[in-house]
């Protein structure tokens, strides 16, 4: 309907397809809202990210060069996958995408029929704390430093910033100014996600279970010290990483309560501290004077709750929130008691 109105005559120019995959993608997102999933839908701004979604019916894959409906010549990409022939495969779908600053992408879903392959036992577990001066500190006592990628870009976000607020709106200087910014902003975005999919991936390669704590990062970011930091660090992005590839690896993914104290707990006789401030980095356990790394303490501590909950079989997902907070307290008792946990 809304191409037979009138100033909507642009809308013969692209293909019907993508323009109802649009209305479906509305659809989705309604149904989401009324089921208390997400907010609102919002409208899209034409400055930021444009997509666009065909399926089989308007495009065509022949012998690895794209036809979208409505256009004639293929369309010129770069292939992301060296070890795949495009010659080979059979897309089921694409989406073409442009980002705010400029640069175009063809994300291409393919139905291979096979599941992947779990990757080989190893025997070996972990237990991960997330930090913001180390980005994580796991269980043997291994820490990886906060790249801190916002930060380094800082000055250079702040330069273009106000650059860009000194053009007059509407013109194509500030058009150009708005581009190197999305420009900028995106090497900390592409940098930030490469680092996580590389740590998440070590992760996953080198152990059998990982036990992760359930931080609230939304209630985490409202501490207007530390919410650039933690948004920096990209923590719920990591979680996500872990279970998805965890999921495909044949691993294992244990989320502990986060009320469940595990700085404060020795991990050697499991003596638990009454109060532990955030600035003590260090600290000497009275029961057995075992010398602690605080970190690295609360990684071996979460590593021993995350086997007690799997030996147990409790609900560990995310909606499982109550249960898992009871059986987390519950089998984390012999461990305090100084009785080692399977």
């Amino acid at each position: 309907m809304a191409r037979r109105s009138r100033g909507h005559d642009f809308l013969y120019e692209v293909s019907s397809v993508p323009l109802q995959q649009a209305l479906r993608h509305q659809h989705t997102a309604f149904v989401n809202f009324f089921a208390g999933r997400a907010r609102y839908p919002r409208f899209k701004s034409r400055h930021g990210r444009q997509c666009a979604t065909y399926t089989r019916s308007a495009f065509r894959w022949r012998d690895g060069r794209l036809f979208l409906a409505k256009m004639d010549d293929p369309i010129a990409f770069v292939w992301s996958w060296p070890e795949i022939d495009p010659a080979v495969i059979n897309p089921t779908t694409v989406a073409v995408s442009r980002d705010p600053d400029g640069r175009w992408y063809a994300s291409i879903a393919i139905d291979t029929g096979t599941e992947p392959e779990p990757l080989p036992v190893t025997g070996v577990d972990v237990g991960v704390d997330l930090g913001v001066s180390d980005f994580a500190v796991l269980s043997t006592g291994e820490k990886i430093p906060n790249p801190r990628h916002l930060e380094r870009k800082a000055r250079n976000l702040a330069r273009y910033q106000r650059r860009m607020a000194r053009k007059q709106r509407g013109s194509n200087n500030r058009a150009r100014a708005r581009a190197k910014l999305a420009r900028a902003h995106t090497k900390v975005r592409d940098a930030r996600a490469d680092f996580l999919h590389r740590t998440s991936t070590r992760l996953v390669r080198d152990h059998d279970l990982i036990v992760i704590e359930d931080l609230n990062v939304k209630g985490m970011i409202r501490n207007r010290c530390l919410a650039r930091a933690i948004s920096d660090a990209g923590w719920g992005e990591f979680r996500r990483q872990l279970e998805y590839k965890t999921a495909r690896a044949g691993r294992r993914l244990v989320v502990i309560d986060r009320w469940y104290p595990s700085s404060k707990t020795c991990s050697a006789c499991g003596h638990l501290l009454a109060t532990l401030s955030l600035s003590t980095r260090h600290w000497t356990c009275p029961g057995c004077g075992t010398r602690h790394d605080r970190d690295v303490n609360a990684a071996k501590n979460i590593l021993a709750a995350g086997r007690a909950v799997s030996a147990c079989g409790a609900d560990v997902s995310p909606q499982g929130s109550s249960l898992r907070r009871s059986a987390v307290k519950q089998e984390a008792q012999p461990a305090r008691a100084g009785i080692p946990v399977p």
